[in-house]
């Protein structure tokens, strides 16, 4: 086996080498042949989900039996949402705007409109919806859409003033056509503008309304081909609702007001309302509003109709929120939103038009959330499809979490709802999806930790997050850090605990590497101590002085914070400036629960706080890392002039009973500094623009720029060999620079119990481990079976409760060590650091180099992490160019490279991050989160783990219409449309106004899309569908021969009765 595996590496060097960017192995490799199990036929590249609220949203839709809802946005996409964990993403392939969305209903099928003037057709009885087919038109622009309910024919108007008509089977354009000239009064010159609306009478099929821009509605008779009544007012027309029974229409105006007509009186409107016009007491006409969007007529069956409508507020209203208006007789209700209102629809008890519509509730699509309104009180959403209120700048992915820590997450988020919402179920219920997929493709927002302000000192910049114990710790713009327990009950801190760090390494005096820095000692000595009063006074502005300068950025409040269930504060730390000079930015950070330690750095050096002890351990400048062991000659840098110290003008809270959110402006108030500190540029939360992510990176690191500033670029807590020869595991730092040294600092920890609160942490630099090309991005470890060693950690505990007399038992992962049969000469752990170019594997304690991989060399990564499949442990990387790779491990050979993101942008580079299983994320736009998968696994199961939209439901029953009505003629008029739009009777359209495209989502695109482990079952029940398909087919035809028998018995058998008695010669 030993000489078939050394065969096999000598192989994979050989393929290796001939590759554009070669594997180099370095060191004895007789001595390390861990066996690897995984390979490339174990990866394949695939989205999964999307999740979040749709970007820019354009157009909403409604099933109201299937219960699902559909949304259309502005860059071709569309998202369907049913139950929680039935959701779906679509795109068009030409991206333009969706103008319209129309269902047909209970049938499993969806018509979008779009701005390029083309109306498609999508699929929905299978779990990635597909096109079925696709109308371009070419010579008219589409403004809207309408599809009567149970009908096959789609009207449409253009921007010319014309309706035509489509076959929603075959997606054909038919031969009628309603013009505007012959729609419009033949004296008026004037053309009547786009149509804004269509629809039917609910009463009479035959009777179509067209609403014109300009003012002008006619009422259009299909079967007698003109228009019967005809209604001119004034102002432009934006949309129009029937009364159910289609005697009555209303009509929302660019004026502000509302008209009610009689469908068979053509003079002036009944009554004309202007809901948010003020009424002038000398009786003079209603001051102008703003357009009335949008609104819709409801009727109820023992009570007043509704009239809802979007807009219409009046003109001196400067800056008040957008509102929803709901009239029910003589009350008004006016609902202000948090963003402006794309559409409205009103959920009914019927889809039948011709019948009281009982509405119950109203879906609100805002720009940047969706909203359902109870016509009482106001429904919660079941799951929030808003991601978060401020913009998103960080992200991390966790797999394999522990089992308890779902449901406390849950169970402290659930505490945060607020009162006053509705006790109506989440009326967006459809769909199926099955509960043994959950873990694996739902998203499930558990908690929510909430920044309710927006300004820049704010924003969280690098989070770091420990499952097991729920610590957490956030790193802001402001040179601050707060450190979080997770607790199930409800405190009130006194005072918040602050340290204050002071962090400086400049080189402008001296050559030596140690004449920077605020610590001139190599031994680690505490740099700050716990602070428990009110922050410090301002310094006055011309101070250069140290002691002067000591101020932070932020200051945090000494009032007594009341903090809910959930995360809460427990350390404060906060960087000061020094000298006349700003803080530098937090550029890493890492937390071991283990140790409870949590470390920072930028490109000044380090500091590592001890949140137990709540004291500074270590703090020292990047120079000191190194001590007279410096690979670099350190350029002078020219000392900067005092700059005044920064402050935020932040928002305060002074409504403390609401705890129901922890934002970060409880804890800080603003210092009362000269200006306000802001984003750095690709931080800044303008994030509705989409930044090309581009970056030029010079491969040198002799850069006398970078020589003279190295920043700490990464961290990694572990249990590992701290020096070369070691023979004990020793808890130790690994820190990485931006010019690619990994260097280690061993962690001597007191007793644990009561000596841990009392003895102090000692941190010592053990020297330097390897150094890389490029920045270092990640660091991880394997042991001596090429398994991956997860650092130590500690389990959760209530950190708020303590009996008297019992002390508290702190449970401590202890780290395995794979058992060796040789100590002297069998390595026990490898080191696996990635840098921005390249990767190495380092054994330990031999420190020896044992693989090396060049990455990439035209590019950098953006993002690398060791991530744990089924198969094995590998390296995963995303690269600038939009490249996702992964390397085997040990062994660093290539098993993917995928160009999955040419065009990337700073929102992607910033948010992009792997995890374990094969899973990772991204923000795809400034709302919406996109899962994507590496594993073939996973890839082959995904049709498996999707939901289902559609699921067979009856339709209701029609209304009843009565013995009278139905003696007398008065109910609803049916209107066979196929013999009046049909080619027989209206002919054929012109080829050149619209082209057939067909689409992909048929039966054929069905079965190209079935593959891989459930592709035998996908392509048996295509089989199945398409042997019943013919069967029906069969049956049809028999039928149908069946009936021409029987009409042809009939007529021989009356032929034979006429002619019975008749002679042969009086034929």
């Amino acid at each position: 086996m030993k000489k078939f595996n050394t065969i096999r590496k000598v192989l994979d060097g050989l393929k290796e080498a001939s590759s554009s960017a070669p594997s180099v192995q370095v060191g004895p490799q007789e001595n390390h042949l861990i066996p690897e199990s995984i390979q490339s036929e174990h990866f394949q590249l695939c989205k999964t989900v999307r999740h979040g609220f749709p970007y820019q949203p354009s157009a909403m839709a409604f099933d109201p039996v299937q219960k699902i809802l559909a949304i259309g946005t502005q860059r071709g996409a569309l998202r369907i949402f049913g139950r929680p964990g039935v959701e779906c993403y679509c795109q068009h392939e030409s991206g333009a705007a969706v103008i319209q969305l129309q269902f047909l209903i209970n049938e499993g099928a969806l018509v979008s409109a779009l701005a390029d003037d083309t109306v498609h057709l999508w699929n929905l009885r299978q779990k990635r919806p597909a096109v079925l087919h696709s109308l371009k038109f070419n010579r008219e622009r589409i403004t809207f859409c309408h599809l009567p309910f149970q009908s096959k024919w789609l009207y449409i108007g253009t921007e010319r003033g014309n309706v035509h008509i489509v076959n929603v089977e075959s997606f054909t354009l038919s031969g009628y056509v309603i013009m505007w000239n012959k729609a419009i009064e033949l004296s008026s010159k004037a053309h009547p503008g786009p149509v804004v609306h269509i629809s039917d009478n609910p009463m009479d099929e035959g009777k179509l309304i067209i609403g014109y821009e300009s003012g002008i509605v006619a009422l259009w008779d299909l079967k007698s081909k003109k228009a019967e009544y005809r209604y001119t007012y004034d102002e432009a027309i934006h949309s129009v609702a029937w009364h159910h029974e289609g005697k009555q229409f209303i009509c929302s105006h660019s004026d502000g007001t509302l008209t009610i007509w009689n469908m068979r009186g053509q003079g002036k409107p009944i009554q004309t309302i202007t809901p948010h016009g003020k009424q002038p007491k000398d009786g003079k006409k209603t001051e102008p509003c703003k357009p009335i969007l949008k609104v819709e007529y409801k009727t109820t069956r023992n009570g007043e109709p509704f009239i809802i409508l979007s807009g219409g507020l009046s003109f001196d209203t400067v800056g008040r929120l957008p509102c929803l208006t709901v009239m029910h007789g003589k009350s008004t209700a006016v609902l202000e939103m948090d963003y402006p209102i794309v559409d409205f629809l009103t959920l009914c008890e019927t889809p039948y038009p011709n019948d009281f519509q009982e509405p119950y509730a109203v879906v609100v699509l805002l720009e940047k959330d969706l909203v359902v309104i109870d016509l009482l009180p106001h429904i919660r959403k079941p799951l929030p499809l808003t991601i978060h209120e401020s913009p998103v700048t960080c992200c991390e992915y966790f797999a394999d979490c522990p089992a308890d820590l779902i449901p406390a997450l849950y169970s402290a988020g659930s505490r945060q709802k607020r009162q006053g919402y509705s006790k109506r179920e989440w009326p967006i219920s459809g769909g199926n999806w099955g509960q043994g997929t959950q873990s694996r493709r739902s998203f499930h927002f558990l908690y929510n930790y909430t920044d309710v302000s927006d300004e820049d000192p704010f924003a969280i910049q690098i989070l770091a997050w420990c499952p097991e114990s729920r610590m957490l710790c956030v790193a802001g713009v402001s040179a601050n850090l707060l450190i979080y327990r997770f607790s199930k009950l409800e405190v009130t801190t006194e005072v918040v605990q602050l340290l204050e760090v002071r962090m400086q390494c400049e080189l402008n005096d001296s050559d030596s590497p140690d004449g920077g820095g605020e610590q001139t000692s190599g031994h680690p000595t505490p740099r700050a101590s716990p602070q428990t009063s009110g922050p410090p006074s301002h310094p006055s502005t011309s101070s250069n002085n140290s002691d002067s300068g000591n101020i932070p950025c932020l200051k945090v409040r000494n009032a007594p914070l009341k903090q809910s269930p959930g995360y809460q504060v427990d350390l404060v730390v906060q960087l000061v400036w020094v000298s006349g000079e700003p803080p530098q930015q937090i550029t890493s950070l890492a937390l071991n629960s283990s140790y409870s330690l949590v470390v920072f750095g930028n490109s000044n050096g380090l500091a590592v706080v001890d949140y137990i002890q709540k004291t500074v351990v270590l703090n020292l400048g990047t120079v000191e890392l190194y001590g007279c062991n410096d690979p670099y000659q350190r350029q002078l840098r020219s000392p900067r002039k005092s700059r005044q110290p920064s402050g935020g003008i932040l928002r305060a809270v002074t409504d403390s009973a609401n705890s129901c959110k922890l934002a970060l402006d409880v804890l800080f108030f603003p210092a009362k500094m000269s200006r306000k500190l802001s984003l750095p540029t690709e931080l800044k939360p303008d994030l509705d623009r989409d930044n090309s992510f581009s970056r030029s990176r010079s491969s040198s690191v002799t850069s006398i720029d970078k020589e003279g500033k190295e920043a700490i670029s990464s961290f990694h807590f572990c249990e590992t060999y701290a020096r070369k020869g070691d023979s004990v595991l020793t808890p130790c730092l690994y820190v990485g620079t931006s010019l690619g040294t990994v260097l280690c600092l061993a962690i001597t920890m007191p007793p644990a119990g009561e000596q841990r609160q009392l003895q102090p942490v000692v941190i010592s630099p053990a020297g330097m481990l390897v150094r890389l090309k490029g920045s270092v991005m990640r660091m991880s470890f394997l042991d001596a079976t090429g398994s991956h060693a997860p650092p130590a950690y500690e389990s959760w505990y209530e950190p708020n409760v303590t009996t008297d007399g019992e002390e508290r038992v702190r449970k401590r992962r202890p780290v395995s060590v794979s058992p060796s049969t040789s100590q002297d000469l069998s390595e026990n752990q490898y080191s696996v650091v990635c840098s921005e170019k390249q990767a190495k594997v380092v054994s330990l304690p031999s420190q020896t180099c044992i693989y090396k991989h060049s990455i990439t060399e035209s590019s950098f990564i953006l993002r690398a992490d060791m991530v744990q499949m089924s198969q094995g442990a590998c390296l995963a990387c995303f690269c600038a160019n939009g490249h996702i790779m992964t390397l085997s491990l040990p062994g660093l050979r290539p098993l993917m490279d995928v160009n999955y993101l040419p065009l990337t942008d700073m929102r992607i580079a910033r948010t992009f991050c792997f995890t374990n299983l094969g899973q990772a994320m991204y923000m795809c736009s400034p709302t919406e989160i996109q899962r994507i998968t590496y594993s073939q696994e996973v890839c082959e199961n995904l049709q498996e783990m999707l939901g289902e939209l559609f699921t067979p439901v009856e339709t209701p029953e029609a209304p009843n219409r009565g013995f009278f009505k139905g003696l007398f003629g008065g109910g609803a008029q049916s209107l066979d449309r196929e013999e009046l739009f049909g080619e027989v009777a209206a002919g054929k359209a012109s080829r050149s106004l619209a082209q057939h495209i067909p689409g992909p989502g048929g039966m054929e695109g069905m079965k190209g899309a079935a593959s891989g482990v459930v592709g035998e079952l996908a392509r048996a029940r295509i089989a199945l569908d398409e042997r019943g398909q013919k069967l029906g087919e069969l049956e049809d035809r028999t039928a149908a021969m069946m009936s021409s028998a029987d009409n042809f018995s009939k007529h021989a058998h009356e032929m034979m009765l006429k002619c019975k008695d008749k002679k042969w010669y009086q034929f």
